[in-house]
């Protein structure tokens, strides 16, 4: 179960529960024979191979250089494809961020084949045996990747703001840039934790939580990425783990999401642009989630916001987790709303709690390479390239079959993966709780492991029963459960 496009199997923090070890006797689950059910485009094409190679060989750098400022990037430890690199710093009571994006815009050109494969497929896909590239590896984790010590193209983004955390001025232009380091998550959080963050990162603490009591001022939900995950077990095969981001993933996230608020300002106020739209939750959607939150362990507070609940949870305990998975439904009905003239009705991002676009991560997500585009014709006073403009309308379509195809992949991966692990243990009872309930049959969630699935029996949204496994079968990718006496 993953909450989130985006969400991924090598991109995670620390661990929550995990499963027991895949036994050795049972046959490992075939996410090849997934990804070709679900068509997922794995080889590149030889003329997209080739332009990569050829771009890759002299990639463009713009005549700004700004490889004196001492950016790092944070990422999961071993990513090679490094969207962003940022650096903190005051100025007087003034935060400055300095945020720089890969520039794929500056390799990757409307009407090629590099674009035409990447519109084909959308995002970067990962499953637990691989990842499945957005762009070749020549670019996505070399020539066009923020890897240390290497002159970079970007867009570079200079945020100020004031010492409340609220936007004073922003710019974007292209720059050379130069990460001075990569690091991972991790050992990030425990310099954190001991006080001995880097120079660029030392106001990532204070800045992150600033801006995450902003978002929950403005009634965003964050979410987080609590999620099933399927990843290598000791001694081979595969384990099912669930498990929540390290506060310094909170933080690096808030940039971000700064960056992306920053950029929505942009396109709104210049009448152009592709905003990331979600209208805020449902009445109805609260009103179902917070039933079932005390069989989850979860307070809820009267008068408590979802925001506030969400953020007062702790990821790593199975019931929260569970919590956190149905809260997903809060964020039901997102999409890409172009702008070209007057605004949408609905501009904002319930999520956000605010209006929000997608741009810092184009080396894994189609739309951002365009967002990007946009705001940096906006920053320096231009209108966007005409193709940029035109690819517009195009781009929701498009990455609605991206999310859908990402979406069934990653649940037959969790599906398959669930089947293996319970087929030995049909007949068995386990403890659950009710997330979904109609007629004479529901959904259920196993706090410890977090497996769902469907439940036959009379239901009530909410409580805890106890249900047995009937039916865990692996070539279905199915897992049944009925209501124990």
């Amino acid at each position: 179960m993953t909450v989130q496009t985006g969400s991924t199997w090598n991109r995670t923090g620390t661990a929550g529960w995990r499963a027991p070890r895949w036994p050795a006797e049972l046959p490992a689950p075939d996410f090849a024979a997934i990804r070709a059910e679900l068509d997922v485009p794995e080889e590149f094409p030889a003329e997209v191979l080739a332009e990569a190679a050829a771009v890759a060989a002299h990639p463009p750098l713009p005549e700004l250089d700004a490889t004196d400022l001492p950016l790092v990037t944070v990422d999961p430890a071993g990513s090679r494809d490094l969207d962003q690199a940022v650096h903190l710093r005051r100025e007087g009571r003034d935060f400055l961020v300095s945020y720089a994006i890969a520039d794929v815009g500056a390799v990757v050109r409307p009407g090629g084949a590099l674009d035409a494969e990447a519109r084909r497929r959308g995002q970067t896909l990962y499953t637990p045996d691989r990842r499945v590239p957005l762009h070749p590896p020549v670019l996505s984790e070399d020539a066009a990747s923020l890897l240390p010590g290497q002159d970079r193209a970007a867009a570079l983004w200079t945020i100020r703001l004031d010492a409340e955390g609220e936007v004073r001025a922003v710019d974007v232009r292209r720059a050379v840039v130069r990460s001075r380091a990569q690091l991972a998550y991790p050992e990030v959080q425990a310099q954190a934790d001991a006080g001995t963050l880097p120079g660029p990162l030392a106001l990532l603490p204070e800045l992150g939580r600033l801006l995450q009591q902003q978002a929950l001022a403005r009634g965003a939900v964050e979410l987080g990425t609590p999620e099933q995950q399927v990843e290598p077990a000791p001694g081979g095969g595969w384990t099912l783990t669930s498990r929540g981001d390290l506060p310094v993933e909170g933080w690096n996230a808030t940039i971000s999401l700064l960056t992306g608020r920053c950029a929505a300002a942009l396109m709104l106020a210049g009448g152009v642009g592709l905003l990331r739209t979600l209208p805020p939750p449902a009445p109805e959607a609260v009103a179902a989630l917070r039933r079932i939150a005390p069989a989850l362990g979860v307070d809820w507070p009267d008068g408590a916001r979802p925001g506030d609940v969400v953020a007062a949870l702790d990821p790593a305990r199975p019931g929260h987790a569970a919590f956190l998975e149905e809260a997903a439904g809060l964020l039901r009905g997102a999409a890409y709303t172009p702008l070209d003239g007057s605004p949408p009705e609905q501009p904002g991002h319930g999520g956000v709690g605010s209006p929000y676009a997608h741009v810092t991560a184009p080396l894994r997500r189609l739309v951002d390479r365009f967002g990007t585009e946009v705001c940096l014709a906006l920053s320096a006073g231009r209108e966007p390239d005409p193709e940029v403009r035109a690819a517009l309308p195009e781009l929701p379509a498009l990455m609605a079959a991206s999310d859908r195809r990402t979406r069934a992949v990653e649940r037959a991966v969790v599906d398959a993966t669930e089947a293996h692990l319970l087929r030995d243990r049909v007949g068995e009872v386990f403890e659950a709780v009710v997330v979904e309930a109609e007629d004479s049959r529901g959904t259920v969630v196993l706090p410890e492991p977090a497996i769902r699935g469907r439940c036959a029996g009379a239901l009530t949204a909410g409580t805890r029963v106890r249900v047995r496994l009937v039916e865990a079968d692996p070539g279905r990718r199915s897992v049944r459960f009925e209501l124990a006496g």
